[in-house]
């Protein structure tokens, strides 16, 4: 070894190898890293696996698992092999370097340089292509389990008479197939091309033939074969004519063939797959002819056709034949798409019904009506109450309800099925006291009852509660009341983001009663995965990034980990083939609580069906990123509520049942995991009395029927009879008014029904268009039946309507008093009612404030048939108001007495419907300069006194032109 610096009695430096013991060390630490990042992949498998099998559906995983594994190495291995054969041959046929030219000469060193590692350099390229080919081809184990399982449809298409199930199921995996084998061939051509020029087989700046001949027949075959799957591009674009989206002027999104399509680009796409095919013959002729003369006349012909053919002629068609007479033109194939987007949606069955919408003058009927029915109008908006909920029984600061809650069905006192609005009270993570590792995951773990409360009323009784707040119908803690005795505790819920580990040496707390110790509890389920075993915690200390997991003494025999706990995680898990309900809801059944989740079968290969963005069609103004749809795909055009879940709040269990029997999206699905699903038959009677129609569902189909409740062509094409779905009138933003359920009875029915509604106004225009209906009962008979009322006459519509309400002098002075008590009105849902032959509207109004800092039920707004609104303290003073100004004579006049004194008069103040109108305005006016005045910054109390100064003066105006005595001034 040589020595460095130093003379004879100088320091030596020693340079050379690193001593053994610190290659050792390096070698060590290597296969320490190596073995670190392979724990970490094998820690994510490993939980993956262990969850999936504490909730039974381990098939699920190795399924999924399977497909992606054997897509991976089939198509990793067929790009591999592709790219790798190439490049193999190409290097074969090579010419021999005997006589290079000096471009060859200039490569010489790379050859040199490649040579000894030649074999390696193959491998590592097909490796490369190899794996990257199958990572991409992993994304489509969907594709294919569909494919492989597909199922029949039984309907065909219009135009090529193909069973959707073609288009569905088979022409996504052939697509997919075309696409890789583009790749593969545009992959192999350029490694051959590189290969060849390496070699000597292809010159560019050489002198005399630019490649040799088993280059030119090589490189000839694969453009062959490249032309060769343009032509079966060609043809696939034939049947993909069928499900292309495109932009029509008179339907915005459009799906399928139009005019142009079936008359210029059908053709195009024929004559264009014949001049491929010939094209590619050409390619293949080279093999025998050493030219490339005729493939790339051939090439340039097809270029051109493409130009001309596919591009110029549906150009001169659309603007020759069907611009000048469109409607005619289009007509045959709108019908294709109405039928087909009423058919994909569900829809076809509903058809508007002629609805007058002014309402029979013989009010008395009418009041019966409303009287009869009064008892089920829900008046407790599930939107607004969530505080009051949380106020009155939240009991301790770790628990929460959800900011909207639920409306289900349950028996009442009566015996009857009353509209029940009911939250879970589940944990608060944020709320504990004092947050820690072990309070976070193993003290605080889950929440504590089901709370509901009545749907139509609310406390009228001081001595049983706050005016005007919630007449709870289960409370307290633990919880008592109409739901009977069942399984308090909430492990699993909306709300329960964090994991847990219950039941090992760490006791949990279970609740803090009003009276009496705090109770504590041990987990009994058997949900979860066990943290006995070490490899286990060590995987599970890896994955959650938690290492106290694998030492913790909190943590033992019998310890269980608990995560993905919300329930739509749980069901998208278990199918993640399925696209998920934003709105998951709890019921109380056979003493336990069960999250219901609705899950959708969705595709956008049916064709002529007009897709639909499921994130843009189902946001409302209550749609939040809990209630969000969970969308397997965002564009769809087909869609069915195939399957009902639950999930158990207490062990997590999740149920899948079929409940549309005739989906063949669904039996495709069945039959990729087979035994996941379980059989309509199995869901027990005490379950199905409380599915209902699902929201998002609901709101898809609404949109869609804004255009296609209009089946006649020409009508469809003019867009004269489209229509919108409003704003939300009591809510600032502008957002869709969401969908309500309620119970009512529709024209012509003979009961009331617990029906899923919304309302709709003409396009461009504030007054109501028609009213639309579902039965969302799951024991009726007619479940899912949609009704459609198209009002014939003019009427309010909902912004119409609480405009209106705005102005109602009430609500001036209403909003007056609410402001000496530092509250705040807000609007409740605006229902809208069909009763005899006009529409009746009910809205519950709130005050939030004041002594009570939750929403208050204090008023109840009533309008019908186009009438003024009402506003009273209950809904039964409001409707006997509302129809008792219906057609009701106006009071006699009489000449007024003269009043004592001198024996002089002053004249009488001033009636009549323009004082009344003038009144009004006054109100109107002063209420808004006072808002104005406070709104101020600082606030200009003197310019709030003049106002309020004008609005007595206005309200006594308005209470004169009225005939009732004057209020007491404002102090």
């Amino acid at each position: 070894m040589p020595d460095r610096g130093g003379g004879p009695t100088g320091p030596r430096i020693r340079v050379g190898r690193p001593s053994r013991r610190v290659r050792t060390l390096l070698m060590t630490l290597g296969v320490l890293a190596v073995l670190a990042m392979a724990f970490v992949m094998f820690a994510g498998f490993w939980t993956d696996w262990l969850w999936y099998r504490s909730v039974h559906y381990s098939s699920v995983f190795t399924t999924t698992l399977w497909t992606k594994i054997g897509l991976f190495a089939v198509f990793g291995l067929l790009m591999a092999g592709a790219v790798g054969l190439n490049i193999w041959l190409a290097h074969r046929l090579r010419p021999p370097l005997s006589a290079m030219s000096l471009e060859q000469q200039s490569l010489d060193r790379y050859r040199m340089s490649i040579a000894p590692y030649k074999k390696w350099v193959l491998l590592a390229i097909t490796a490369l292509v190899g794996l990257i080919a199958g990572a991409s081809a992993t994304g489509q184990w969907r594709t294919w389990l569909m494919w492989v399982n597909g199922v029949p449809f039984g309907q065909k298409d219009p135009q090529f008479k193909m069973d959707v199930s073609f288009y569905a199921f088979d022409l996504p995996w052939y697509r997919f197939l075309l696409g890789f084998g583009f790749a593969a061939a545009v992959l192999s051509l350029i490694a051959a091309a590189l290969t060849h020029y390496l070699y000597g087989g292809l010159r560019i700046t050489s002198p005399g033939a630019r490649a040799t001949g088993a280059a030119t027949g090589h490189l000839s075959v694969l453009l062959g074969v490249f032309v060769s799957l343009k032509a079966v591009a060609y043809w696939l674009d034939r049947y993909g004519l069928a499900v292309k989206s495109s932009d029509f002027k008179a339907t915005g999104n459009w799906t399928g063939l139009r005019y142009v399509d079936a008359n210029a680009y059908l053709p195009a796409k024929t004559i264009l797959f014949c001049i491929a095919v010939i094209c590619a013959l050409l390619f293949f002729a080279t093999l025998w002819r050493r030219t490339w003369q005729l493939p790339v006349i051939g090439f340039g012909l097809m270029v051109l056709s493409a130009i001309l053919i596919g591009g110029l002629y549906p150009a001169i068609v659309q603007k020759f034949q069907v611009q000048p007479n469109e409607q005619a033109k289009e007509s045959p194939y709108i019908k294709k798409n109405i039928d087909a987007t009423r058919e994909a949606y569900g829809i076809d069955s509903a058809k508007p019904e002629d609805y007058e919408g002014k309402g029979n003058p013989q009010r008395k009927a009418q009041q019966r009506e409303a009287a009869t029915s009064a008892a089920s109008y829900r008046v407790v908006d599930s939107n607004v109450v969530s505080p009051a909920f949380q106020q009155l029984q939240q009991e301790r600061k770790y628990y929460q309800f959800p900011a909207t809650l639920d409306v289900d069905r349950y028996t009442g006192s009566d015996g009857k099925p009353q509209d029940t609005v009911i939250g879970l009270r589940e944990l608060n993570i944020t709320g504990i006291p004092k947050s820690n590792w072990i309070n976070d995951h193993f003290t605080y773990t889950h929440g504590y009852g089901a709370i509901s409360a009545k749907g139509t009323s609310v406390i009228t009784d001081p001595n049983q509660g706050t005016v005007g707040s919630p007449d709870f119908t289960e409370a307290g803690m633990p919880t008592k009341g109409q739901l009977g005795k069942y399984e308090q505790r909430i492990y699993y819920g909306e709300k329960t983001e964090q994991y847990s580990i219950v039941g090992g040496p760490q006791k949990e707390l279970d609740y803090e009663a009003s009276v009496g110790p705090t109770k504590y509890t041990s987990y009994q389920g058997k949900s979860g995965v066990s943290l006995s075993n070490p490899l286990n915690r060590a995987a599970y200390a890896v994955a959650f990034s938690e290492p106290q997991i694998l030492y913790s003494g909190a943590v033992g025999e019998g310890s269980r980990i608990l995560y993905n706990r919300t329930p739509k995680e749980r069901v998208e898990a278990v199918a993640p083939w399925l696209t998920i309900d934003g709105d998951a809801y709890p019921a109380v059944v056979d003493g336990r609580i069960q999250w219901i989740v609705d899950a959708y079968t969705t595709t956008n290969g049916y064709p002529y069906a007009s897709r639909t963005t499921l994130g843009d069609t189902t946001t409302d103004s209550l749609t939040t990123n809990q209630r969000a749809v969970v969308a397997q795909q965002n564009q769809v055009n087909y869609i069915r509520n195939s399957v009902k879940a639950t999930v158990d709040a207490y062990d997590g269990s999740v149920k899948l049942f079929q409940w549309d029997t005739e989906d063949p999206v669904l039996k495709t699905w069945m039959k990729a995991f087979p035994g996941t699903v379980k059989s309509k038959a199995d869901i027990s009677p005490a379950l199905k009395a409380h599915l209902r129609y699902p929201q998002d569902m609901f709101k898809v189909q609404r949109e869609l029927l804004t255009r296609y409740h209009v089946t006649e062509p020409e009508q469809f094409y003019s867009g004269s009879d489209a229509w919108q779905v409003p704003d939300d009138p009591t809510n600032k933003d502008t957002s869709a008014v969401p969908p309500y359920y309620l119970s009512l009875k529709m024209p012509g029915e003979s009961a009331q029904k617990f029906s899923l509604t919304t309302t709709f106004t003409p396009a461009g225009r504030p007054n109501l268009g028609a009213f639309m209906a579902v039965d969302a009962d799951a024991t009726s008979k007619g479940y899912g039946s949609i009704r459609l009322l198209r009002v014939t006459s003019t009427v309010q519509g909902p912004t119409q309507v609480q405009s209106e309400l705005n102005g109602v002098p009430e609500v001036a002075t209403f909003v007056r008093d609410l402001r000496g008590t530092d509250s705040d009105i807000e609007y409740g849902n605006l229902l809208t009612v069909p009763l005899d032959g006009g529409f009746l509207y009910i809205e519950p109004v709130y005050a939030r404030g004041g002594s009570a800092n939750y929403p208050l039920l204090k008023k109840v707004a009533v309008a019908y048939g186009g009438g003024k609104p009402v506003f009273k303290d209950s809904l039964t003073e409001a409707l006997d108001a509302v129809f008792a100004q219906e057609g009701a004579e106006p009071p006699p006049t009489t000449t007024p007495p003269t009043p004592p004194g001198d024996g002089t008069t002053k004249p009488p103040p001033a009636t009549g419907d323009a004082a009344l109108k003038g009144a009004i305005a006054d109100v109107l006016k002063a209420h808004q300069d006072a808002e104005a005045a406070l709104a101020k910054t600082p606030k200009d109390w003197e310019a709030y006194g003049r106002a309020q100064e004008q609005l007595d003066a206005a309200l006594a105006r308005l209470n004169a032109a009225q005939g009732k005595p004057s209020p007491s001034p404002s102090p």
